[in-house]
């Protein structure tokens, strides 16, 4: 079944679907970029001071060039820009996106992902995770996917030869089976002894060690392997960690919770945290319930 037959099967609003198609689309099209782009640098930094590629400003060029096609956005945020940008028209959805998470893994050829979620709102201030209708990666590795949710459960679909996204898992789960983890921001290890002893155990229980530097591959693993959890903690010189509420955590904490998962800030659902700024961020521990939540016993000492 293809992507949006699926939207159609599921009885999803049309609306709401003519949104997901769209971000189907460019996903093709940023596909196909990455392969015959060069990874050189922009010459640029974005709103966080940090060095783009050609990669990051061209995908986040197609995004928005194709969300400001769309009639029935009204609203649009991404990490490459300082402020929500509002489109023409009455149209009553709004997306936020990364248009590529770990982009800097591009030139040794890992893979990399786009994130977006998709609520219905005039603005993202005052929002929560909790109020999107859907949330959705895509995953450019040997094969490209995506991975969706409109809170009606997980679904994978892959790109094939016909250039079409076709149904390859659904209903995906994640299960409190152990023995996998993915620990970003092990700096913090120097300043926080909770997080250090987290660590510790993980070895001592023998965990396998299943990190690539880029969020959107590592969740991915953790949703289509069913176990596993991320982390990414806060430490001394950034006290709430590096990643954002807004376009990198709150999806993928919708995601891994409509798998059966859990997400934390380490003592908060990620879900309940209400977006004041665009650049806010967040620590973050998310994947098996019973993987979080032996976390959170850590982290508070």
């Amino acid at each position: 079944m293809n992507f949006c037959k699926y939207l159609d099967h599921a009885g999803l609003d049309v609306e709401l679907k003519l949104v997901l198609c769209s971000l189907k689309d460019v996903s093709k099209k940023i596909a196909e970029l990455i392969k015959t782009t060069e990874t050189c640098k922009a010459g640029t930094k974005n709103i966080y001071g940090e060095e783009q590629l050609a990669l990051d400003v061209l995908a986040d060029k197609l995004i928005q060039d194709e969300l400001r096609a769309n009639p029935v956005v009204g609203l649009l945020a991404s990490e490459e820009l300082p402020e929500e940008v509002k489109l023409p028209g009455d149209g009553a959805f709004a997306v936020c996106y990364d248009p590529l998470d770990g982009s800097s893994l591009v030139d040794v050829n890992l893979a990399v992902g786009s994130i977006f979620g998709i609520y219905r709102a005039d603005t993202f201030i005052g929002r929560k995770g909790d109020e999107m209708l859907a949330s959705m990666i895509t995953v450019y590795g040997p094969r490209t996917t995506i991975v969706l949710t409109f809170k009606k459960g997980v679904a994978e679909f892959c790109l094939n030869p016909d250039n079409k996204f076709i149904l390859s898992k659904d209903n995906i789960r994640i299960t409190n089976q152990k023995k996998m983890f993915a620990p970003g921001n092990l700096r913090a290890c120097k300043n926080d002894q909770n997080y250090t002893d987290l660590m510790k155990y993980y070895l001592d229980e023998q965990y396998t060690l299943r990190y690539s530097g880029g969020m959107v591959p590592d969740i991915n693993q953790i949703l289509l392997k069913g176990q596993g959890i991320f982390t990414y903690p806060g430490y001394a010189d950034a006290p709430n960690g590096k990643l954002r509420l807004l376009f990198e955590c709150a999806p993928m904490s919708l995601l891994v919770e409509q798998a059966g998962g859990k997400s934390t800030d380490g003592t908060s659902r990620i879900l309940d945290k209400e977006i004041q700024e665009l650049s806010q961020r967040t620590p973050i521990f998310i994947g098996a319930e019973e993987e979080v939540l032996i976390a959170e016993k850590f982290l508070k000492g």
